[in-house]
């Protein structure tokens, strides 16, 4: 029989932050709830003007709030962190999944009263947040791959353009962007229609292409509406090409700044590019830039190019002293199972879903593995084979940002050998398999003599 005895003593949480406010974002309305200095709980509701953020700002200083947590909701939240972090508090972004999983009638007040007292005891897991610097990088890279695709976009449209003038070039040459496709298609808008006339503007040696099949693809109707229309998407592709190169440069002028300083405070000096620059690359020379900044080149690890590295530390940053392990990393990546367990056995996997810019270009990077001859191209292809692509995508992009972590961290070289398959253990294995399967049909492997 079960006794129970009672005892004044009654459970309560630690306070970590005395001083804390909670912020529920919206896009005009900000609702506050903070302690004050005479320990008072307080409630306030604002407007989204910068004139009523920063007053804002001075009234949680005024107060003694030293910690603020938000929820990230949508790009709400930037200003009014960025305004808090810049007055000295101390921000956690939270994501709302973590903390809303309570039965209870929502409302603004609520959720900032709820997220307040969450932060108070400590219970809160803050969301990464790249120093402004990265954040700067950051949304340059983003602005140059918008207009990237919107590029893209116009050469489709210029490609379109052409077929229904029944032009033929862009089958003919291999890249219609290349010096001698924009040759012609700029002689085409400016109103050439003879084939000879249009031919004679380019260096028929250079392409593959033989002049008879040129001829022939270069006639075709031209209607003045196509012939417009082509004209004005090369003004557009220009603009947009144009506009990308000022994103290199301010990208550029960030990379600058990050670079490391000697006991001289002198900066290393980075050569300009020598190679020719091809299509969607930097003109800048990114490659040494990172690997100066980084302190290890990590375009030697098979898969990773100067751009998807520069898109990764623009989200991660390369502190990694802020995930404990190579583990928590690519967890936080959501490139690690996350197993579902129920009585001590694991039930499955949950799927986690992200947009995480470094979690993608990761994840492009080891979709190109289907064609390395590496080590990671092998176990690619076998996993491929056993669990499908999908599932070979995740593991090596998984393996990428381990070696990532570890490479930025320590900061060492790559080291193919660390990675490379034992082919005896896997040989062993594999003829243990075989032996099982012969077994199994009643017959018995034996070696060749």
């Amino acid at each position: 029989m079960s006794k129970k005895t009672k005892t004044k003593n009654t459970l309560q949480l630690a306070v970590i932050h005395e001083h804390t406010a909670a912020v529920d974002v919206g896009s005009m309305l900000m609702t506050v709830a903070y302690t004050d200095n005479e320990g008072n709980q307080q409630l306030m509701e604002t407007d989204g003007f910068t004139e009523s953020l920063n007053e804002l700002v001075q009234t949680l200083k005024a107060a003694g709030v030293t910690h603020v947590a938000m929820e990230a909701t949508g790009v709400y939240w930037m200003a009014l962190y960025e305004l808090m972090e810049d007055a000295g508090l101390k921000m956690t972004l939270v994501n709302p999944k973590h903390f809303k999983n309570v039965d209870a009638q929502k409302t603004d007040v609520k959720d900032s009263q709820w997220l307040q007292q969450l932060h108070v005891h400590g219970l809160l897991r803050a969301s990464h947040i790249a120093p402004e610097l990265y954040r700067e990088l950051r949304s340059y890279v983003h602005e140059r791959n918008v207009l990237q695709k919107q590029k893209s976009d116009t050469l489709n449209r210029i490609h379109k353009v052409l077929t229904k003038m029944n032009i033929k070039v862009q089958h003919v040459i291999s890249d219609i962007e290349g010096v001698s496709g924009m040759k012609l298609l700029r002689g085409i808008a400016g109103g050439i229609t003879d084939a000879e006339k249009l031919l004679a503007g380019i260096n028929i040696g250079l392409l593959k292409a033989d002049k008879e099949d040129l001829l022939k693809s270069l006639k075709g109707v031209y209607k003045t509406q196509y012939v417009v229309i082509l004209k004005n998407s090369l003004v557009m592709l220009d603009f947009f090409k144009g506009q990308m190169k000022n994103y290199e440069l301010l990208i550029e002028e960030v990379l600058q700044k990050m670079l490391p300083v000697d006991k001289e405070k002198k900066t290393p000096k980075i050569p300009r590019k020598t190679k020719q620059v091809r299509k969607n690359q930097y003109s800048i020379n990114l490659k040494e830039y990172l690997t100066q900044i980084i302190g290890v080149d990590l375009t030697q690890v098979d898969g990773l190019d100067e751009i998807s590295v520069l898109e990764i530390i623009a989200v991660t940053g390369i502190n990694m002293d802020k995930w404990k392990t190579a583990e928590h990393f690519s967890s936080w990546l959501n490139l690690s199972p996350r197993a579902k367990i129920t009585g001590g056995k694991v039930i499955g996997y949950s799927k986690r879903f992200t947009n995480n810019n470094a979690t993608q270009a990761l994840r492009m990077a080891a979709q190109t593995m289907w064609r390395n001859k590496g080590t990671l191209g092998i176990l690619y292809r076998r996993l491929a084979a056993q669990k499908g692509s999908s599932k070979a995508i995740k593991a090596i992009a998984r393996k990428l940002a381990v070696i990532i972590y570890n490479m930025i961290k320590n900061k060492s070289e790559y080291d193919p050998q660390k990675i490379q398959i034992d082919t005896d253990t896997e040989k062993k294995k594999r003829l243990k398999r075989l032996e099982k399967e012969a077994t199994r049909y009643g017959y018995i492997l034996q070696k060749a003599a």
